[in-house]
């Protein structure tokens, strides 16, 4: 004979942990994600106009700059974007290669000395289809990695465990960045 064990209603007591992050919402529904391509609603355009604490500008250059993710993968991932305005690798000029190139290897310097990475995910989504959140702006992901530094939470409860404000990664990274490597 089996025995039988209730089953739980809503809210009550379970074996699980629950870890929620509201905060995921804003992304889910497509907060901050400009409603058409034009650069009055864009956020890699209007973010280079705001102070770098608010904006979460870590470095700035001359044709590109580093900002960090507001909902990144993991502390101190951050994207690397031309000032221009445009949604193609092949459509930017020589001077913006050469400068997103420059702080990547910057911006992987920096992680490095700062937070120890161990290693890191490094790539542009091109288009829509190819999983750009904002494909009308070209930007760069840098993403660091801990060996370890991954478990079951993203598979299972798509959820992403960050231990570490963005404004304090910020301020790490800004205060530690490492300039011509």
């Amino acid at each position: 004979m089996t025995e039988y064990v209730p089953q739980h209603g809503a809210g009550d007591p379970d074996a699980f942990q629950r870890m929620w992050t509201p905060h995921r919402m804003a992304y889910i529904l497509g907060e901050n994600k400009p409603p058409s391509a034009e650069t009055v609603d864009c956020p890699f355009c209007t973010t280079p106009g705001r102070p770098d604490d608010e904006g979460l500008v870590v470095r700035r250059g001359e044709a590109a700059y580093a900002v960090l993710n507001l909902y990144p993968y993991s502390p101190g991932h951050l994207m690397v974007c031309p000032y221009r305005h445009v949604s193609d690798y092949t459509e930017l000029a020589a001077d913006e290669v050469a400068e997103v190139a420059r702080l990547t290897r910057e911006a992987m310097a920096t992680l490095r000395a700062v937070s120890k990475a161990d290693g890191f995910n490094i790539g542009m989504n091109q288009g829509q289809v190819a999983g750009a959140g904002i494909a009308a702006h070209l930007h760069q992901h840098v993403v660091p990695r801990w060996l370890g530094d991954t478990n079951f939470m993203p598979l299972v409860a798509q959820t992403r465990v960050l231990p570490q404000l963005l404004a304090d990664t910020r301020s790490m990274l800004a205060d530690g960045w490492r300039g011509d490597t």
